[in-house]
């Protein structure tokens, strides 16, 4: 068992090296752990292989098509002006006392099909113009927008990261929507208006004129990035698109048929778990809720009503429509295989026994495992940066825990929130996000980290801290 718990350690940290020193892709790297941990723990060199095999597939079985799905249904949003349409119509719905407000809910609703990183070169440009005329700190309309992205991007399914997580730790998607949601816009509140109002007033950031000069967003889609302010330009994160979305000249979709398709995959996952829950077992009902409900029909379902309401009925050719999905499965593969790369790492941990020491340890120090989920997705993520590879190292460390303490639906959901927050906070100089805001709303890299940094860390810990207190009455 010592050496079990030992194993782990020196292959967190193998893994930490080759992603951080010698820049390995994540992919590789959680593979290359893997076969390592698994010699380094006994297992048979022959044997390790087919169970290498069969862990990457049992983890992929639904991800890979909800993650690849999810990727097609934002992509055909995002070329329609979505983002734009919502922002615009939020921003124009609040007044200008509570427009940043309005702006936090913007995000939030935003980032359930956008990238986080394309939804700021898109939104944060069409800040300037507000900015520019109330006299106003950018921060002030910049960090609300910028919360609500946060928390939906890392929080709430579809999107890749709490799919990979939900799918690695076995979670229920209904209930990680449920309480993602509950988690989060407490979160987005707190570090989107109320933060960005108390820092707005300490950092006066003014329209950068270096990028006001180079950005535009058309009528009908996203804006491009103009020269770089930062010491160097943002990577392109994890897993993610290229951040500099194609413009289109298609006028912008209603703002009721956005709202519409953003919501649909979240009311028939919701739809799917009620019923399983409320409605007696054999009833056609339920059977016809349930399926509906299954992520893969939701997304499916989803997929399709996006491709054809903002694709063919806007006029868009098959051609244009199948290379918008080819162009949106090539990010989705990435976090695809870095997903099944980390189940295989999470079996091999649960097969080295790792639960059960891990279990022992907890029971001598009381640490609930929201707790251990959260610290450990925040080492990973302040270590390397990336908040993919934090959330899916975090749920592949944690999932032999919640398995051996046999967690219910409830509490394997609270600990993929908790994950999440891990993997949302203390964002900094080695996150490609944190040069995204650095670049487009112009600061210096010190006034980044008190406006980035602590938004991004406030997200994290405010959800966190009610993931904990809602553990305490699940099982």
């Amino acid at each position: 068992m010592a050496w079990t718990l030992t194993a782990t350690v020196l292959a967190v940290l193998l893994l930490l090296l080759l992603v951080i020193r010698f820049k390995f892709q994540a992919f590789i790297a959680l593979l290359l752990v893997s076969v390592v941990f698994g010699l380094a723990t006994g297992t048979n060199p022959v044997d390790l292989v087919d169970l290498i095999v069969e862990e990457m597939g049992g983890t992929l079985g639904e991800v890979a098509l909800v993650i690849g799905l999810g990727a097609v249904f934002g992509e055909v949003l995002q070329r329609a002006g979505a983002a734009e349409r919502l922002a615009s119509t939020l921003v124009e719905r609040f007044s200008e006392r509570n427009v940043a407000w309005g702006l936090g809910f913007a995000g939030f609703l935003v980032s359930i099909a956008v990238y986080i990183d394309v939804a700021i070169v898109i939104l944060v440009p069409m800040l300037y113009g507000i900015a520019r005329r109330t006299g106003r700190s950018l921060l002030f309309y910049g960090i609300p927008l910028c919360a609500g992205l946060s928390v939906t991007h890392t929080f709430i399914p579809p999107t890749p990261g709490p799919i990979a997580t939900a799918g690695i730790m076995g979670a229920d998607l209904g209930l990680v929507i449920v309480f993602g949601a509950v988690c989060g816009l407490p979160a987005m509140l707190v570090a989107g208006p109320v933060f960005g109002r108390f820092i707005s007033k300490r950092i006066f950031v003014s329209v950068p004129a270096g990028i006001e000069a180079t950005t535009a967003v058309p009528s009908g889609g996203g804006g491009a990035g103009g020269d770089a302010i930062a010491p160097s330009p943002p990577d392109r994160p994890e897993g993610g698109p290229d951040p500099t979305p194609s413009p289109t000249s298609a006028p912008l979709p209603s703002f009721a048929s956005v709202l519409g398709a953003l919501v649909l995959p979240l009311v028939l996952i919701l739809g799917g778990t009620t019923g399983e829950a409320l409605l007696p077992e054999g009833g056609g009902v339920r059977t016809a809720l349930v399926f509906i409900g299954q992520p893969v029909i939701a997304l499916m379902v989803t997929c399709l009503y996006t491709l054809w309401f903002f694709g063919v009925r806007r006029g868009s050719s098959r051609q244009e429509l199948q290379a918008m999905a080819t162009r949106a499965l090539g990010p989705a593969g990435v976090i695809i295989l870095i997903t099944g790369a980390g189940g295989v790492f999470g079996g091999l941990l649960v097969g080295s026994g790792l639960g059960e020491v891990l279990a022992t340890a907890m029971e001598q120090t009381s640490m609930p495992i929201v707790v251990f989920g959260f610290l450990a997705s925040s080492v990973i993520r302040i270590s390397q940066g990336s908040g993919t590879v934090a959330m899916i190292t975090g749920a592949t460390l944690t999932a032999p825990l919640a398995d051996t303490l046999g967690a219910g639906p409830p509490l394997l959901a609270l600990a993929c929130v908790a994950i999440a927050c891990g993997g949302t906070a203390f964002s900094h100089v080695n996150d490609s996000g944190f040069w995204m805001a650095n670049r487009y709303f112009g600061m210096s890299v010190a006034d980044t980290l008190r406006s980035w940094t602590v938004m991004k860390s406030i997200v994290g810990l405010t959800g966190f801290s009610i993931a904990l207190v809602l553990s305490l009455f699940v099982s």
